[in-house]
Parts: structure tokens; C-alpha cells; sequence
């Protein structure tokens, strides 16, 4: 009898029984189910289809919509919706960033299968921002009914802001599914990309409503926002046609298709250098006699060489006469020396006269690529800039003579960032300048998406953007979106173009950079607390107040 006593549970534990009950039927209850996971997964695949390398971007305008159906089914479920834009967010950087893991195979050795694991924590990080995209939705929904759908635009753009706050990083915001569409990407030039996304997401919006309600007031509401997306996409707001200008500048591009293989020896790296000088020369001496008169500008891409002007001399000599032999001015990428024996990644120019006259210091780097973003003071830390890098990010914009004309430069993926090159046409530039090296991540889709981020910032600022890079693509990039004289991947090349001074004024985006967003954020936020807010009961009728 004693015994059996012992044996009986006690309060305490049945409360913690009960407790864990609770807690898995809550889970339970959380949980999304296998249809709606299936419509996450479905949003995922669809927007991954309307990027590059795919390019099937007609399927951006719909992507969404299996999600958003998902996510509005049941609204009161704030941890389902949040699993599902998760779900939807993890699996769609994973499919459209996977070139990621091309460097870590080739260049660090890593077994495949280790490289696609070692990226599911990186866009699980960068798949939050869709999460609580879709929790907020949830919360709006819960609070104002299906019609609150409508506001998802405001709250996905806010997150995709606050993603680039966060952590840095842009790639692959909605928006840029449609960067070789010109005609579809107008609104960016008051926006940027976060105004063309608004309208991709306000697409798949009206018709997720459409399919939940299922109504003729819903067919009315939905149809009139796709006019109305429609009518906005064709109202004019490119750049007007202007007449023949003088020239400022030729501008010869290089793509010398250096390898990614560290170089081996002496002789290995002056064969490169001749490339880059050879290259140059017999672009040059192509020029027709009216621009021969014309100043003139060899551009030379981001290179894995790490060329350096200030330390090496010879370089400085072989530089100099190269620009007096040829009366042109050069601009290449260099390791040049930063405050407290660091160093920058830099864009310099030298004139005909062998002079420098000006440098650009990348001020963006890239985390474990450049830098490490992470504390010293964690252990093994101070290993890692070994392998990767450890430069000195720049704080300075200085734009760069191209005969009459002024110049921005910006280094690589800092196209990425709409402000750099916002800065430097508010500053003043005529053309904008892009200096590249895919090459680490061999022919993936990363070519035509970094492209994409190049042409939002062409048309955010109605400049030209000149892009020219080691293994391609180089192109150059008209103030509407176009890209033209495109090369091919991983082969040698040239390009000759000719700049002008600007003769538009700044664009509502130059000028005020990122206010749209900066309202849909405001707005969104206070959507939020508006719907913490506990509700009211309204008074039954026929009751006394």
C-alpha cells in the first residue's frame, strides 16, 4: 500500500503533465499543414523561376499569391503564418543564391555536400524577413478581415528595407525579377527597386483576394488595382529623347578574363599585365580619327591580381607609359595603404601624364570576403582574416574626370547598395561607373543578378552605368534600363563607348533617396500597433449605453 502511494503522481507533476499537453496541442495547432506548406513551397519555386537564370519573371506577379492564400486561411495562427513566410523565404534564397557554394567547392575545398549544408543557415537568417512579413500580415488580417490583405505591399517592402539594414545585403528583393524588363521598371527612378516591388506584391494581392473572396464586389476590387498597376507602369517617366551631344570622353572597357587561380610565378603575372596593356592598346589604336581627338579613358575591371600602385614602382612606371605612349588615362583596381598598415580596395585613376588623379576606397565590403563581421575577441577570429581578407572600408565619394564629364566608381557588389551610387549622382556624376570580378563564382546565375542590381541603379538616378568586368558580363547600361554591347561570359573582350555631360536634372529618387520606403516602413509600423490594439465590442443593438 505504501508503495502504490509512492508511485502516484504528485500535483507538481501533474501539473507539469498538463502543461506539456497544452504545449503540444498548442504546437499541433501551430503547425502548418501539409496543403499549406505545399503553397509555401509553391511560392518559393515560382519566384525562384522569375529570376536569373531562369527569367521567367511574368511569374514574380503571381508568386506570391499561393503564400498569401496560405497564410490568410488562417490568420489567427500567428506562429503558422510566421513557419510558412519562413518556409517560403528559406527555400526561395536558397534556390536563387545556390551559386554560393561554387567558391567554397572550387577554391576551399569543401565536399559538396558540406557546402549546400553550410548554406541553409545563411538563408535561414535572411528568410526572417519574409517570416515576419507574413506574421504581420496574419496580425492585420486577424484584426480588419481579408481585406487587410491590401496592405501587404506596405509591410513586404518595410521588411526588405529593414533586411538591408540588418544585414546588409538587397540581393534578390522582388523588384529585381524584373531588371531586363525596362518598360516594367519606370516606377525606380521615385522608388527604386522597393517601388517596383511594391507593385509586384500589390499584383499577387489583389489576387489572393480575388481567389478568398470570391466575390463580385472582390472581382471589381481586384481588377481596378490591376488597371491601376497597369496605368502607372504606362505612364511616361523614362528619360526624354535629347539631342546629339558632344562627346566628353571614349571610354575603352577591358574584360581580360584573368583566371582565379592564384598566379604561380613572376613571369605568370607579367603575361597578365601585357594582357591587360595589349588589350588596351589594340582597342586604341581602333578609334576612329573624330574620336582620337576626343579625351580618352581605359577602364580596367576588378582584378584578383591585386595590382598596387602606391607599393610597387615598377607598376607605377609601366602605368605612366602606358598613359603618355598612348594619351589616355587608365583606371584599374589596386591594393592601396590605409591608416594603421591596413589596406583599401581601391579604383584608381592616372592621367596622360602619369599623375594620379583620383581614388575611389570601397567603403562596402564583403563580410568574409574583405572582412570579418564578427568580434575579435571570439576564439579563432583572428585566423579567419587570413583566409579571407582584411581591408579598411572608404568614407569618401570622389568623382572622377572623364574628360568634361564626372564620374562615380563603385567596386563590385556595392551595386547592391542603392545609396552608394545615389551619392555620387546627387553629387554631381554624369556616368556611373561599375568595376567587377564574378569570376569566384564560375558560371552560375550570379552574372545576370548582379547585373540586375547594376540596372536598377541606371534607371533610380537617369544615368548610364558603364560595367566593366573581368569575366563578364560587361555591358553598358542606358538611364531607361537597357543593356547593351553585353559580353559573354569567361571570354576575352573589349568594349568602346563614348560619354557625355548629363543634361537631366536629379530624379525624385536622387534626390530624396529612400522616402518611399521609408513610408511604407512608417506606415507598416503603425499598422502594427494600431492592431495590438484590443477591439472594441460595439454595443449590441437596442442595448443603453
Amino acid at each position: 500500500m505504501h508503495d502504490a502511494v509512492s508511485l502516484a503522481p504528485t500535483g507538481r507533476e501533474r501539473r507539469l503533465s498538463r502543461l506539456l499537453s497544452r504545449l503540444r496541442s498548442s504546437v499541433r495547432a501551430q503547425a502548418p499543414a501539409r496543403v499549406e506548406t505545399a503553397l509555401a513551397v509553391l511560392s518559393a519555386l515560382l519566384l525562384i523561376l522569375s529570376f536569373p537564370d531562369f527569367n521567367l519573371w511574368p511569374l514574380a506577379w503571381i508568386g506570391l499569391v499561393p503564400l498569401l492564400v496560405a497564410v490568410v486561411r488562417a490568420p489567427q495562427l500567428n506562429v503558422r503564418a510566421f513557419l510558412l513566410g519562413w518556409i517560403a523565404g528559406t527555400l526561395f534564397f536558397y534556390g536563387s543564391c545556390y551559386w554560393l557554394t561554387y567558391s567554397m567547392v572550387r577554391y576551399g575545398h569543401i565536399p559538396k555536400v558540406i557546402a549546400y549544408l553550410l548554406l541553409f543557415p545563411i538563408t535561414m537568417i535572411v528568410g526572417l524577413f519574409p517570416a515576419l512579413s507574413c506574421l504581420v500580415l496574419a496580425r492585420l488580417v486577424a484584426r480588419w478581415g481579408v481585406r487587410a490583405l491590401l496592405l501587404m505591399p506596405l509591410v513586404w517592402v518595410a521588411f526588405e528595407w529593414a533586411r538591408l539594414g540588418v544585414t546588409g545585403q538587397l540581393w534578390n528583393a522582388i523588384g529585381y525579377s524584373q531588371a531586363y524588363m525596362p518598360q516594367l521598371i519606370r516606377t525606380a527612378r521615385w522608388g527604386g527597386v522597393y517601388a517596383v516591388g511594391f507593385l509586384i506584391v500589390l499584383s499577387n494581392a489583389a489576387l489572393a483576394f480575388l481567389l478568398l473572396k470570391r466575390s463580385l464586389r472582390a472581382l471589381a476590387v481586384s481588377t481596378a488595382i490591376c488597371a491601376g498597376i497597369a496605368l502607372i507602369i504606362a505612364l511616361p517617366g523614362g528619360t526624354a529623347p535629347v539631342e546629339k551631344q558632344k562627346a566628353a570622353a571614349v571610354v575603352v572597357a577591358i574584360q581580360p578574363n584573368v583566371p582565379m587561380e592564384p598566379v604561380e610565378d613572376l613571369s605568370e603575372t607579367e603575361a597578365l599585365i601585357a594582357r591587360h596593356l595589349s588589350l588596351s592598346a589594340s582597342a586604341l589604336s581602333e578609334l576612329k580619327d573624330e574620336r582620337a581627338a576626343v579625351p580618352r579613358v581605359v577602364i580596367w575591371p576588378e582584378s584578383p591580381m591585386n595590382f598596387t600602385y602606391a607599393r610597387d614602382s615598377e607598376f607605377r612606371e609601366t602605368v605612366a607609359g602606358f598613359t603618355s605612349q598612348q594619351r589616355t588615362s587608365v583606371i584599374f583596381n589596386a591594393l592601396e595603404p590605409a591608416p594603421a598598415n591596413g589596406d583599401y580596395n581601391s579604383a584608381v585613376m592616372v592621367n596622360e601624364d602619369g599623375r594620379l588623379v583620383a581614388q575611389y576606397d570601397k567603403i562596402r565590403l564583403l563580410p568574409f570576403g574583405e572582412y570579418v563581421p564578427l568580434p575579435r575577441w571570439l576564439p579563432g577570429v583572428n585566423l579567419v582574416p587570413v583566409m579571407v581578407g582584411d581591408f579598411t572600408p572608404g568614407a569618401q565619394y570622389p568623382l572622377l574626370p572623364l574628360g568634361e564629364a564626372r564620374a562615380g566608381i563603385f567596386i563590385c557588389f556595392e551595386s547592391a547598395f542603392p545609396s552608394i551610387a545615389r551619392r555620387f549622382a546627387d553629387e554631381g556624376a554624369d556616368v556611373l561607373i561599375n568595376i567587377s570580378n564574378d569570376g569566384y563564382l564560375g558560371p552560375t546565375p550570379v552574372m545576370r543578378q548582379h547585373l540586375a542590381n547594376a540596372i536598377f541603379r541606371a534607371v533610380e538616378n537617369d544615368r548610364p552605368v558603364l560595367r566593366v568586368t573581368n569575366t563578364g558580363i560587361s555591358a553598358y547600361i542606358t538611364p531607361r534600363g537597357e543593356v547593351l554591347d553585353a559580353t559573354g561570359g569567361f571570354q576575352t573582350a573589349t568594349r568602346t563607348w563614348t560619354v557625355t555631360r548629363t543634361t537631366g536634372g536629379k530624379t525624385f529618387y536622387t534626390a530624396h533617396g529612400d522616402l518611399f520606403v521609408a513610408l511604407c516602413a512608417a506606415l507598416s509600423l503603425l499598422l502594427i500597433i494600431m492592431s495590438l490594439k484590443s477591439q472594441v465590442p460595439r454595443p449590441k443593438s437596442g442595448s443603453r449605453t
